[in-house]
């Protein structure tokens, strides 16, 4: 690739609100996450000219940050591609909570600090099976239909791992490098457990010099997000175009159509427009701009149903620290390891164990465990935070670092689960959220089931309340065969418009048992398709 060959189509300056003499934009692409920037590559490898649309900065190719949660200046988010605000999160109707959501603004969105974890989902995921109907009788789109474009993801994110085992589901397309001998060895443990573990899949090209950036921004074209797998091969055709820290205020709609999409950039307005609108902005953001898009509805644009900004859904991470055997080394970190045998047990619908890259010692659990109570009740105990640090302790003693799992919990769609547009900030987004028994007596099963998996001895759950993985907001925008219960049709085109389409997680009726990012990529190639087959054959009608 040629890196950066393509800065001269970054618009920069102040923009004319039209595209260059003679050129016009087939498809404006907003937003330039994994969906967004996959969608976009597509179309623009399809022979489409482009316009992406991103609220954050272009960036320099050479950052390597973290996303971080300290840094409180607006404008130092800004120019670091971190969300400039606080969410505001109501959670079972308790005061009001602000804090920095790990969500990325700029080019390649949340994507650019993935850990690259990018598992298929199985086929319960999408159409449940006879010992486990779906929880909302399947998705409008089978599993069938989306395995080609599960293939296809696959290979254009270069994802790395092994087969599942247990699943019969298919390997990656490239192989994944070697084991360490330590990983070897808890490989070897787990399957002494009747575990089926497997290395993990991972969206991750190993050029030279990778240096495993999970969890921050890769400065080579190594880790597959929505910059390295969208962006940059779709600039390279030619047929594409970026306009940086732009911001979509509306959607302006007639005749059943997005006529105009109007951008505040530099503090000036400008209306842009194209025969086609892809709204990627992510599911905290689309479904704001949406509702937001008041001009020719009071609810919203695209809402007729009532269900824009509902149906939110995050994941709840349950993490576990996981000694060594005695006599074992200590693995430390490690991305490697995935297994599925909890995935669905007893015809409850939990999820993916995998590992998270990162070990942890007595001092980083003893302060992790601290932070947990300190949100708790439990912080009224006298004494508890001295219990704590005395149980990590006893662990580091006796077995030295461990490493760290992350059960990946389902969650599930509930109307009044919610993301809104805040009535005093619109880029601070307003999310109300209601943990159900169900999903809480499914939490509590899942951590029943780690326990008694991994055994009591050489593991140390550290949650203690839910946790929601605020990284992970999906089903704002829901798809669905019935206008009355979903925004968004089969192919992702709103049941109240012709002409917008929406590829990101904000489709997904259901969060799956599994990081989103493939299924995103994989939806947002099939939405491409859908795009490019309308548009050649409405031209080849107007011939």
């Amino acid at each position: 690739m040629a890196m950066l060959s393509w800065i001269p189509a970054v618009i920069s300056g102040q923009l004319a609100a039209k595209p260059a003499p003679g050129q016009e934009w087939d498809v404006i692409v907003i937003g330039t996450g994994i969906g967004g920037g996959v969608a976009g590559r597509r179309l623009a490898e399809s022979g489409l000219s482009v316009l992406f649309v991103e609220k954050g900065p272009l960036g320099y190719r050479t950052e390597n940050q973290n996303l971080r949660s300290d840094v409180d200046d607006y404008i130092a988010r800004q120019m670091r591609g971190f969300w400039p605000t606080r969410i505001e999160a109501r959670l079972d109707g308790g005061q009001p909570q602000r804090f920095f959501a790990p969500i990325g603004s700029g080019v390649g969105g949340t994507s650019v600090f993935y850990a690259a974890a990018a598992e298929r989902p199985a086929r319960h995921d999408l159409e449940g099976t006879d010992s486990m109907p779906h929880p909302t009788g399947g998705w409008p789109v089978g599993y069938d239909a989306f395995a080609p474009y599960f293939d296809e993801a696959a290979e254009l994110l270069s994802i790395r791992g092994e087969a599942e085992p247990a699943s019969g589901l298919p390997a990656p397309p490239f192989a994944a490098p070697p084991l360490s001998l330590a990983e070897a060895a808890l490989f070897e443990d787990l399957r002494a457990l009747g575990l089926h573990p497997y290395r993990a899949h991972e969206a991750l090209r190993r050029v030279p010099g990778c240096a495993d950036c999970l969890g921050r921004k890769c400065p080579l074209p190594c880790k597959m997000d929505g910059r390295s797998a969208g962006i940059e091969p779709a600039m390279e055709t030619g047929r594409a175009t970026l306009m940086a820290n732009a911001s979509v205020e509306e959607l302006i709609e007639s005749g059943g159509r997005i006529t105009e999409v109007r951008v505040r950039r530099s503090g000036h307005d400008m209306v842009l427009s194209a025969p086609i609108i892809v709204l990627a902005a992510g599911a905290l953001h689309s479904p704001r701009i949406l509702l937001g898009s008041t001009g020719t509805h009071a609810a919203g644009c695209a809402n007729s149903s009532g269900w824009v900004g509902r149906g939110l859904m995050f994941h709840l991470s349950e993490m576990v620290a996981l000694w060594p055997r005695r006599g074992r080394p200590a693995v430390g970190a490690t991305r490697s390891l995935a297994f599925r045998d909890l995935y669905a047990v007893g015809g409850k619908r939990l999820g993916l164990v995998q590992s998270m890259g990162v070990s942890a010692d007595a001092g980083q659990i003893a302060a992790y465990l601290k932070g947990l109570i300190g949100r708790s009740r439990l912080s009224r105990v006298p004494g508890i935070g001295r219990v704590a640090t005395l149980a990590a302790r006893v662990g580091g003693l006796l077995f030295g670092k461990a490493t760290v799992l992350v059960g990946v919990l389902e969650d599930l769609p509930y109307f009044e689960n919610r993301v809104l547009r805040h009535p005093e900030d619109p880029e601070v987004p307003l999310i109300e959220y209601r943990l159900h028994d169900e999903l809480l007596e499914r939490r509590a099963f899942f951590r029943r089931v780690i326990r008694r998996t991994l055994g009591r001895w050489r593991t140390l759950l550290l949650g203690i309340g839910p946790d929601l993985n605020f990284g992970h907001p999906c089903g704002t925008l829901r798809f669905g065969s019935d206008p009355k219960t979903s925004v968004l049709d089969a192919n992702c085109k709103a049941h109240d418009l012709d002409n917008l389409y929406v590829a990101d997680a904000s489709f997904l009726p259901t969060s799956m048992g599994v990081n989103p990012s493939l299924t995103i990529a994989a939806n947002a190639l099939r939405v491409a398709d859908v795009i490019v087959a309308r548009l050649k054959a409405e031209r080849r009608k107007a011939v």
